[in-house]
């Protein structure tokens, strides 16, 4: 069994997630603390769990979903994964941030690309990277079967979508990956997004006011 240990972090309130398998192995995606208090919170929880960080992943490189990159892959000499297209989104963080008067230290670069498709093996459990650009070039979203859960980043939200008007967003392409990688998998699956609450596919094919023909 997968645990699933959600924080909200940082300034625009961006969702971190740990997830965690029966031998206290723990993969963390798209660590996004940025205040010294959830910095610690962050690093307390995993310390006082006896979790042992073998992966960082991000769903992509805008700079709320990495301020925590660099901590984490100090601290367990973990280098973040992401899709290659991501990489002019992450050397473009820091101007990104500026422009919004929050500066952070600089994420490390990738310890390697993730490619669409690809499994990754955790435990007695794997994830499938799900190719979803449109909120930025090279989102991914990594999917359990097992657990019917998928970590979404900032596709798709409860009712909701995620936004096209920065460096590399194509409204048509989100929708277009909604629809061809996301609204595929069972209605039961939960989707745990970047921001704001939890939902399900069957949910969001039903309501999603984005969506919905």
């Amino acid at each position: 069994m997968i645990e699933i240990q959600q924080f909200t972090f940082g300034p625009l309130q961006e969702n971190t997630f740990l997830l965690i398998n029966g031998k206290k192995e723990c993969i963390i995606i798209d660590p996004g603390c940025y205040f010294q208090d959830e910095r610690k919170e962050l690093l307390q929880y995993i310390q006082t769990h006896g979790l042992n960080v073998i992966r960082l992943l991000n769903t992509h490189c805008h700079f709320d979903h990495i301020f925590g990159n660099k901590l984490v892959s100090d601290t367990y000499k973990v280098r973040p994964e992401f899709h290659e297209l991501e990489q002019p989104v992450l050397d473009n963080s820091q101007r990104a941030a500026g422009m919004y008067n929050i500066p952070f230290d600089p994420s490390p670069e990738a310890g390697r690309y993730l490619a669409e498709g690809e499994k990754i093996l955790f435990g007695t459990d794997e994830l499938t990277v799900l190719f979803t650009p449109g909120h930025s070039p090279g989102s991914v979203a990594f999917y359990c079967p097992g657990q019917h859960f998928v970590i979404g980043g900032d596709v798709l939200f409860y009712q909701s979508i995620g936004r096209t008007d920065l460096p590399g967003g194509n409204h048509a392409t989100l929708l277009k990956s909604i629809r061809e990688q996301m609204f595929v998998l069972p209605d039961e699956v939960r989707v745990f997004p970047g921001h704001g609450p939890a939902t399900t596919i069957g949910f969001e094919k039903k309501h999603n006011p984005f969506l919905v023909d």
